[in-house]
């Protein structure tokens, strides 16, 4: 699970102990610096790299009253951009031994009265809707419903860890003032995963997690920008935990020396913690320079004590597992949100949602450009054709806004030759090329998951 503090899409605090100078936002490579992105705007004068904008000129997503704030509407390019990131957090996922598993978006009011939510999170959960006489509740988290997967059946210490993930929806009970855009949502999609093992196995498996995550930062062009150890607050702060002293000791010295296995240096933030136990928080700035947390390392060990899950140990004995809560990708809303602002819309090209744009020069070139289409298709490439009756100049200009990575012109000469003149988004224009040759080193860079548009060899 993600916990509700850090899906809050607002500044963080500063670390209590003095920090290093921050450092300056960072930008993906081939993403100029935008001035105006240092702005942060009120939503009626939106920067030009506000997400929300991006959004509507991109036709990646909508909203509409007759569904509520909170949950946008997925166009079909912003559907494609959440397919593709689904797509390589499962490949990363199996790649690291994990199972996926799909569990329902509610639950009965008792299951997050016994995980401790109800009690901790009342306020940020939907009201139960009586069915029968049960009360059933839109999930606000996936973490019980893992642990029910857990417990389904005995569990040998030869099974451990069970690394179990799931892609799927959940929900959250925002204020009416403070939802917006994608950063701030009622209905989420997330990218959540919990380990079960023994205790003495946790803090590599959260090391495991933090290189899932360096990876997948590399692969999206994200720049972290410090790990936070989140640990409890006084209490006279006036937040509430769960478990026992012992519990949270035991948790803490799990996260430091996954930390240190990981070999990283991170600061220390009292109060940020979730009710269950600590976690590690990796810290981003967006195009706008606003701090947040992206994705979460937790371990827990009251969960498991609530849910009493159990594994026979070597020597026979029953032993309690320890819960290990990670999300690489974090919320969808969230990711595509902060890789809108952070591209400009450019996005890299196996993540664009038209990766190649077809242009014939005239009618009579409209069936090899729909022929290329095909070929692009084919070969898993995401196409479209624009052969409406409009000039070539006004089609190449429509495009531009699009941002595409590839825009070919079909022209009589590349038509009749089976070649295809490309224009890389810059403006960049290649020398004709074949049209296998060209479709081979798009599907190479898309395979590659390369962040640039160049097309070598």
């Amino acid at each position: 699970m993600v916990s509700f503090q850090s899906q809050s899409y607002v500044p963080q605090p500063a670390a209590p102990q003095p920090a290093a100078p921050q450092p300056p936002v960072p930008q993906p490579p081939n993403v100029a610096p935008d001035a105006a992105a240092c702005a942060d705007a009120d939503p009626p004068h939106e920067s030009p790299r506000d997400h929300r904008r991006l959004g509507r000129e991109l036709r990646i997503f909508a909203s509409d009253e007759l569904v509520g704030a909170g949950f946008p509407l997925w166009l079909p390019d912003g559907a494609a951009i959440i397919a593709e990131l689904e797509r390589y957090i499962l490949q990363a996922e199996r790649r690291m031994g994990y199972r996926h598993v799909r569990t329902p978006p509610v639950g009965k009011r008792e299951l997050y009265e016994r995980s401790g939510h109800w009690q901790h999170f009342g306020p940020d959960i939907f009201p139960p809707i009586p069915v029968g006489g049960d009360e059933l509740v839109l999930r606000p988290v996936m973490c019980p419903h893992h642990a029910l997967v857990y417990r389904s059946r005995q569990r040998s210490h030869r099974e451990l860890p069970l690394r179990i993930g799931e892609f799927g929806p959940m929900f959250r009970m925002e204020r009416s003032g403070v939802v917006g855009g994608l950063t701030r949502v009622r209905g989420i999609t997330l990218n959540d995963a919990h380990v079960f093992c023994p205790p003495e196995q946790a803090a590599n498996e959260a090391a495991l997690v933090l290189r899932m995550i360096d990876d997948a930062y590399a692969a999206l062009g994200i720049e972290a920008a410090y790990h936070r150890l989140s640990l409890r607050g006084p209490a006279e702060a006036g937040k509430s935990y769960a478990g026992t002293e012992a519990m949270w000791q035991e948790a803490e010295a799990i996260l430091r020396d996954a930390l240190a296995q990981h070999g990283v240096a991170f600061q220390e933030a009292a109060g940020e913690a979730a009710f269950y136990g600590p976690k590690i928080d990796i810290q981003v700035y967006d195009a706008q320079g606003r701090e947040f947390t992206l994705s979460t390392v937790q371990v827990d060990l009251y969960q498991p004590e609530q849910f009493d899950l159990e594994y026979v140990a070597s020597d026979g004995g029953r032993r309690r597992p320890a819960m290990v809560h990670r999300s690489v990708l974090a919320s969808m809303e969230r990711m595509v949100a902060y890789l809108l602002e952070a591209y400009a819309g450019a996005l890299p090209p196996w993540l664009a949602p038209v990766q190649v744009l077809v242009i014939p020069v005239g009618s009579e070139q409209a069936d090899a450009a729909w022929e290329l289409a095909g070929q692009a298709e084919a070969a898993g490439l995401r196409v479209e054709v624009d052969d409406r009756d409009e000039t070539l100049g006004a089609r190449i200009r429509a495009a531009q806004p699009r941002r595409a990575p590839y825009v070919v012109v079909v022209g009589p000469r590349e038509a009749d030759a089976g070649a295809v003149a490309v224009r890389l988004r810059g403006g960049r224009q290649l020398p004709p090329m074949p049209r296998e040759e060209f479709l081979r080193r798009v599907r190479a860079g898309v395979d590659a998951r390369q962040r640039d548009v160049a097309l070598d060899g």
